[in-house]
């Protein structure tokens, strides 16, 4: 995911550019990113991860239009940049998902050890 902080109306997002910020340059506790090429999936977790900071006053995201691939995420601080709340709270998620990831890949390893011949769906049929 490439990040920009460039501040420009939601028509200047040129292509390859994953996130873009709209927001006040005089106020940075408040911004609205816009995050292209991705749906619900992503916004609700950022949402869900970003409402756990103790720094988030408000949070929360749109997706303009069904026939647009882009989301619209909301981040009003207490004081700190929303930019950086934001960056954290993306970092906070991808140590979540990998997390995930260790302990799933652990289970599948485990099973397979302790199941040699793998799983045969077909054993547990009645004859």
């Amino acid at each position: 995911m490439h990040y920009t902080s460039q501040r420009r109306p939601a028509a200047a997002v040129r292509q390859g550019e994953a996130i873009m910020e709209h927001g006040s340059v005089t106020d940075s506790t408040a911004s609205t990113f816009s995050i292209v090429e991705e749906d619900h999936t992503l916004a609700n977790s950022v949402r869900f991860v970003l409402n756990q900071d103790p720094r988030v006053a408000f949070c929360g995201y749109s997706i303009p239009h069904p026939a647009d691939n882009k989301v619209n995420i909301r981040v009003q601080t207490t004081g700190d940049p929303a930019k950086d709340v934001l960056k954290d709270s993306l970092q906070d998620l991808m140590v979540m998902c990998q997390h995930v990831r260790g302990t799933f890949d652990t289970a599948v390893t485990q099973f397979r050890q302790n199941n040699p011949t793998g799983m045969n769906i077909d054993q547990n049929k009645k004859k």
